[in-house]
């Protein structure tokens, strides 16, 4: 790993418990969700090389959360919303996040730069809960269209990288990315979210994070998983989880308890020794 993650952990701690404080205070839930729900299973904290956190909270809570935080949150940390790169003109993903101003991940480049500085800090991701129709086409196409405007909000994006696609998907995502140049940005911000809420009335039990990344929409919760949440041990202090926390792992991670490979427990979103002051 090359260095010492406590001050990295120190600071996302400082986060999420900011996080809990306010939500309690205003009768918010939230659950720590990903590697920071498998680190508070299998690790009582943090997964010991990870270096990011993340929570999830369902569109009401996050809504209610959004209208606290701007109140609430202290000097050294802010509420970077989607909308929020180079006056709503640039996109990076469609993920609120919580940074740590106090901090810096990232060597300077131009695409640091091009956001800002923004993206240069620790931070805790917000992932957003939303209601998915039951009926398998109906879920299909609610993902698709979160998809498509994904792909098409990655034309205002720094620059794209198509190695990692296939070249049919290369083809997809270059051709919404275009299109999607000529959309302003702030209505691609605006569409996601009405595409988000457009089965809140429904009467579902299912529920998808409509703001994750493309390739992690697969993911599908069930009222019983998610609606209610519990307290789990995590550094010391307790944070909030889905109730339904081993089904929501096993869904993620399949058999979460086994260790992956050693060559694979390396912080995954820093390229360069993390500073913390």
């Amino acid at each position: 790993m090359g260095y010492d993650l406590k001050k990295v952990h120190e600071a996302e701690l400082e986060i999420l418990k900011e996080i809990d404080r306010i939500c309690r205070k205003y009768n918010i839930k939230y659950a720590l969700d990903s590697g920071t729900l498998l680190g508070a299973v299998r690790h009582q904290g943090f997964i010991p090389w990870d270096d990011d956190a993340d929570v999830s909270m369902t569109r009401k809570n996050y809504e209610a959360f959004v209208r606290a935080a701007k109140k609430e949150l202290p000097g050294n940390m802010e509420l970077v919303m989607p909308g929020d790169y180079r006056g709503g003109k640039a996109f990076f993903d469609f993920t609120p996040r919580i940074i740590y101003l106090n901090s810096r991940t990232r060597k300077d480049s131009g695409m640091m730069e091009f956001y800002e500085g923004k993206l240069n800090h620790l931070w805790v991701d917000i992932f957003i809960l939303d209601r998915l129709p039951e009926s398998r086409a109906g879920a299909e196409f609610a993902k698709f269209l979160q998809k498509a405007v994904y792909g098409m909000a990655m034309g205002h994006r720094y620059k794209l990288d198509y190695g990692k696609y296939s070249l049919l998907n290369r083809i997809f995502v270059a051709g919404l990315a275009n299109v999607g140049r000529f959309i302003p940005m702030k209505l691609l911000v605006r569409a996601q979210d009405v595409l988000a809420v457009k089965d809140w009335k429904k009467e579902t039990s299912l529920w998808y994070y409509s703001n994750y990344q493309p390739d992690y929409l697969y993911v599908t919760l069930l009222d019983d998983w998610c609606g209610q949440t519990v307290d789990l041990d995590f550094e010391g202090v307790k944070l909030m989880a889905p109730k339904g926390w081993h089904e929501v792992l096993t869904w993620v991670y399949g058999d979460y308890m086994e260790l992956p490979p050693e060559e694979k427990r390396v912080p995954a979103h820093s390229d360069l020794e993390i500073e913390v002051w």
